[in-house]
């Protein structure tokens, strides 16, 4: 998911190198039926860049879960959330 915010992102002119862009991701592991499973997955992404580059990465964020081959195989499966922190 983050590789694909981070091409998303590049085709706006936002870099995604280490120091300005990051993620942290949690998850629920709940049993169902006496099974575990990955029932949620929370991505909290941190990006910094200039004022002027911030509604291209906000339109970058709104848009790039239906080109992410990850969260489009697990959608349905698995509930996902996310947040885009700009700095």
């Amino acid at each position: 998911m983050m590789g694909t915010l981070a091409a998303v992102l590049a085709k706006s002119a936002i870099r995604s190198h280490q120091e300005v862009y990051q993620a942290k991701v949690t998850g629920d592991i709940e049993d169902v039926a006496g099974v575990l499973k990955i029932t949620r997955i929370h991505v909290h992404y941190d990006l910094h860049l200039a004022e002027d580059k911030r509604p291209q990465a906000q339109a970058a964020f709104q848009t790039y879960l239906t080109q992410c081959p990850a969260a489009q195989s697990v959608i349905g499966c698995i509930q996902i959330t996310h947040q885009l922190e700009l700095t």
